[in-house]
């Protein structure tokens, strides 16, 4: 029987009237109009819905509502400051990491947490960090240095 939940979604608690089993994908894109993350595979292979949960990278895909509920969601639409792509994603812009974008969405929010409890990795755990998103366009190379570029100045999301 779906319930009013309320989640903390990029700094503003928003009401979902769903189910608690199902899935915080789902919310963020039908309920409350967040494209940020995508539905891939819907069993946590390929990460295009990954957002960070209280700091962590999750895939948003097979985490049910009731896991979110209280906890501090971050899509990739809660990136930005004023409209503007924080140093990340401006990174991937710059270094046109994206080809479709189809994986973009959950390269940047993995990268963002890993950066986040990481500031200056090197690239091998950039790679390792990444590993459990999949880009099917092959810009691999472009998306590990726009990491690397954020990396080098050492910038984070608090930082921004």
């Amino acid at each position: 029987m779906p319930q009013k939940i309320i989640l903390n979604i990029n700094g503003k608690d928003r009401t979902v009237e769903a189910e608690p089993d199902s899935m915080l994908l789902y919310a963020l894109r039908d309920n409350l109009g967040l494209h940020g993350p995508k539905f891939g595979c819907g069993l946590s292979e390929c990460g295009a819905c990954t957002v960070i949960l209280d700091g962590a990278a999750i895939h948003s895909c097979v985490t049910p509502l009731a896991a979110a509920k209280g906890q501090k969601i971050t899509t990739l639409e809660g990136l930005a400051k004023d409209g503007k792509p924080n140093a990340l994603q401006q990174a991937f812009i710059d270094e046109q990491a994206a080809q479709c974008g189809y994986c973009i969405n959950g390269m940047i929010m993995t990268a963002q947490a890993f950066l986040d409890q990481h500031p200056k990795p090197d690239r091998d755990l950039i790679k390792q960090a990444l590993n459990g998103n999949l880009c099917r366009c092959g810009t691999h190379m472009r998306i590990i240095r726009a990491v690397e570029r954020v990396a080098g100045h050492g910038a984070t999301q608090e930082a921004q």
